[in-house]
């Protein structure tokens, strides 16, 4: 949430009034944000009074500023108004426990005139009286004789601020991109900078293979934005769930990627592949490690067992990644989970999302790591860990991890008859383990993410150290 106003207004100064878990959102900022910002302590006090004073401290006299509560995702058309003022944000779509109607406050649930939580303030004289406890709302009814606000409508604007909202979304890690449906068509349109990098490689992705003209690839009508087919079918992880009708649609996702690798290749880079698995995870893992707790320990203890730390095993991991460097690349879906896999109403799979390049290699790379994507949604469930149905407890000295089920568990061994001739159980769970670890930066905005994809990895490379 607080990411989404970084991303809005990138050139503006931020002042962030932290209080419960204070310690991880001041390691996460200094790890993530790109803006320029303050953290305040709201060093105990109470209600959403709490640091106010502080933060008021911070701000140069005369200059105008906006308040707003963190839960507030402020609609794509919202702007500062042009007049300076004294301003206060109405609801009009979302019920609020306060109203301002008439420029009078009254403590009663409204949408059409609810107090939403934004405020702008063309002084902090108006407000640097403020107590450091207490209901910021409830202050300024009192001082409603002598600060006139002018109400300023918020329609579009969602507000996350109780868990009923919050589960009403559906979320997935890396917020990169907006998708919108546009009669049949899917638009894709890129959010930062990482997002547009994905969306042009996704686009050329789309035009090599396109043009040999496979049905498992999804009618593409405009490439900026992307404006593309919308599947009439399922996502892999809400298909199935007799054992023979999974083995039947997992032949043909094998069959389907067969055909994709077998279009073209190119000759194998050490470079790339030391990149795509050892060097960008260990970037990856560098970053978060005073981040996430025990990250500095030699091991781990993950759902009662102890877990060698891979920041301690670098060499054996690189030494094992490298025996399994295939001769050859060839051309790559380079993200084949589940998730970015549909199965048309004729049984027909779909690739979508696609990666686009491996290490440093764009279009090509090791076919072993479609495989792996492909086993992290068979065995790893990753799907579901995207879409948040996890549980993780951190307890001293103690990590405790749950992933939710894609049901596809009883598949593993089908899985690697049917790939016996390209990859081993050991290569795969090696690789799978890097992939977890790897995720970890990538699924940013998400504290829980950061933390589980590190524990799940741990727990998944000791059963591949054990070997």
């Amino acid at each position: 949430m607080l990411f989404h106003l970084f991303r809005r207004y990138p050139d503006r100064k931020f002042i962030v009034i932290g209080d419960y878990r204070y310690d991880v959102l001041e390691r996460y900022l200094r790890t993530f944000a790109e803006v320029e910002y303050t953290l305040i302590d709201a060093g105990g006090h109470q209600g959403t009074c709490a640091g106010l004073r502080r933060a008021f401290e911070q701000i140069p006299p005369g200059e105008a500023f906006m308040l707003i509560w963190c839960d507030l995702v402020l609609p794509p058309e919202y702007v500062f108004p042009e007049k300076t003022g004294n301003y206060i944000g109405i609801s009009g779509n979302f019920v609020c426990r306060w109203k301002y109607e008439n420029r009078v406050f009254a403590e009663e649930a409204s949408a059409e005139y609810g107090v939403a939580g934004q405020f702008i303030f063309a002084d902090k004289a108006a407000v640097e009286a403020v107590p450091e406890d207490g209901e910021f709302v409830r202050w300024l009814k009192e001082q409603e004789q002598s600060l006139v606000l002018e109400p300023k409508r918020l329609y579009g604007t969602k507000e996350y601020g109780v868990p009923e909202a919050y589960d009403r979304q559906e979320r997935k890690c890396r917020p990169f991109n907006r998708i919108t449906q546009d009669g049949a068509c899917i638009v894709k349109e890129p959010l930062d900078e990482q997002g547009r990098q994905l969306a042009a490689r996704e686009r050329r992705w789309y035009a090599k293979v396109g043009q040999y003209r496979l049905p498992n690839i999804p009618r593409i009508y405009q490439t900026d934005p992307l404006r593309m087919e919308k599947i009439d079918g399922c996502n892999i992880y809400e298909c199935a769930s007799a054992h023979e009708e999974k083995r039947q649609i997992l032949e043909k996702l094998i069959a389907c990627l067969r055909t994709v690798h077998a279009l073209e290749g190119c000759p194998a880079d050490a470079a790339s592949y030391y990149e795509a698995y050892v060097g960008k995870t260990y970037r990856r893992l560098d970053k978060i490690r005073d981040l996430v707790p025990f990250a500095r320990d030699r091991t781990v203890r993950i759902n009662g067992v102890d877990c060698p730390n891979i920041f301690y095993l670098r060499e054996e991991v690189e030494r094992r990644t490298a025996s399994y460097m295939p001769s050859e690349f060839r051309l790559l879906h380079g993200d084949c989970t589940f998730s970015n896999m549909m199965l048309r109403q004729d049984g027909t799979p779909v690739l979508i999302d696609p990666r686009g390049y491996f290490g440093t290699t764009e279009y090509y790379g090791d076919p072993a790591y479609d495989w792996v994507k492909l086993y992290y949604s068979i065995a790893g469930n990753y799907d579901q860990f995207n879409l948040k149905r996890f549980t993780l407890r951190i307890e001293s000295g103690e990590v405790f991890l749950e992933t939710a089920s894609n049901h596809w568990e009883d598949m593993e061994d089908e899985f690697f008859a049917l790939l016996a001739d390209e990859v081993s159980r050991e290569q795969i769970r090696l690789l799978h383990a890097l992939v977890w670890l790897s995720l970890t930066t990538y699924a940013w905005e998400d504290y829980d993410s950061i933390c589980g994809a590190f524990y799940r990895g741990l727990y998944l490379l000791r059963e591949v150290m054990e070997q």
